[in-house]
């Protein structure tokens, strides 16, 4: 059924969430014989959504099931995918292991939040499906010893419209999630919200709001400075949108906080951070190395580097603030998209949250 004009974008499911609940549906029919169907899981942030399976079989000694993916509204190009898990039992004491079935990619590049060799599986939906494990296993008074196997029904096919291919993810997709939600991607809707927000920090008498690029940093962000929700604008990926709208309606400060990748891409100039529309330039992240006192050997390391993740690991090691070098670039990039009236600092987040470098600000 086609959305109705200018209702709400409808969310979906990450590849995350969908792969756990595959895995515990295949679990809990391993240790009972029974596969529960809807399966509810519970999501990072204490929603339990229920999917219904869409394959199901149990052999002698492993359990399948899958569940087809609904991104909502979300252009995501695993919208319909049928996310599946082979789930047999561990060794005593092994824990939970994963395997990368037909479909699901393998890292074979540095820089990413898993080591080579590994399954494209990111670690949040890593964490969620042993604790889907844990809890069969509390349930039917088993031990949490499982190997998880996910597949992709024609991932290797849809990790081609991917980036996966570049960062040296190979034979497939990758499944992904930080909150097991899909929010849907509406460049007019989201930028329409910031000017909304700004709308309403200005109306409040704000004298310090912050545009974050996702939920770590603002999390960080909102805890450094004690900032109420809606002092909290939600940047996302439009850099541009926030403090072009910020140019006519100023608030007295301003901090922008992202991780090193993101902000890499406003320091050099882009004011759209989303991946499909700009790219981190690893020629300028060498330049500023260098700059900073970096050898040619680990500039030109930087230069080589898979991601900007990997670039931030090879500074912090050498004892380069080359986060620190992104943030005052990136604030010289937003105070000239203002007008003078917004005091500006920005703040670079490592994946925990952390602080990795900050510019000058208030």
């Amino acid at each position: 059924m086609a959305r109705k004009p200018n209702a709400p974008l409808r969310r979906g499911w990450t590849t995350g969430a969908c792969a756990t609940a595959a895995t515990k549906a295949a679990f809990t029919a391993l240790l009972t014989g029974e596969f529960p169907d809807p399966v509810s899981v519970t999501l990072p942030r204490g929603q339990q959504p229920a999917f219904a399976l869409a394959t199901e079989r149990l052999d002698r000694d492993a359990a399948f099931a899958g569940v087809v993916k609904d991104a909502g509204d979300d252009p995501d190009v695993t919208h319909q995918a049928l996310i599946c898990a082979k789930v047999r039992r561990a060794g005593s004491g092994e824990g939970v292991v994963f395997r990368a079935g037909p479909g699901v990619g393998t890292v074979t590049l540095p820089g990413l939040p898993v080591a080579v060799g590994e399954p494209a599986i990111n670690p949040v939906p890593r964490r969620m499906m042993r604790a889907a494990v844990e809890e069969v296993a509390a349930a039917a008074g088993a031990a949490p010893d499982a190997v998880i196997e996910i597949s992709v029904a024609d991932g290797e096919r849809l990790a081609q419209k991917t980036w996966n291919p570049r960062l040296g993810i190979v034979g497939g997709i990758s499944i992904l999630g930080t909150t097991g939600v899909v929010i849907p991607y509406s460049c007019s809707a989201w930028i329409h919200s910031i000017h909304r927000g700004i709308d309403v920090a200005v109306a409040a008498g704000y004298p310090h709001v912050a545009g974050c690029t996702g939920s770590t940093s603002e999390r960080a962000v909102q805890a450094l400075y004690g900032l109420p929700d809606t002092a909290m604008l939600d940047m996302g990926d439009f850099a541009g949108g926030l403090l072009k709208y910020l140019r006519r309606r100023p608030l007295p400060r301003l901090t922008i906080g992202g991780g090193f990748g993101k902000l890499s891409k406003l320091a050099m100039g882009h004011m759209d951070l989303h991946s499909g529309r700009s790219q981190v330039d690893m020629a300028q992240l060498a330049a500023w190395a260098r700059d900073l006192g970096g050898t040619p050997a680990l500039a030109g390391r930087v230069e080589a580097a898979n991601t900007a993740y990997q670039v931030l690991q090879i500074a912090d090691e050498a004892g380069l603030p080359l986060a620190a070098r992104v943030a005052q670039e990136a604030r010289s990039r937003a105070l000239s998209m203002l007008d003078g009236e917004t005091q500006v600092e920005v703040i670079v987040f490592d994946r925990q949250g952390g602080p990795a470098g900050r510019s000058e600000g208030f």
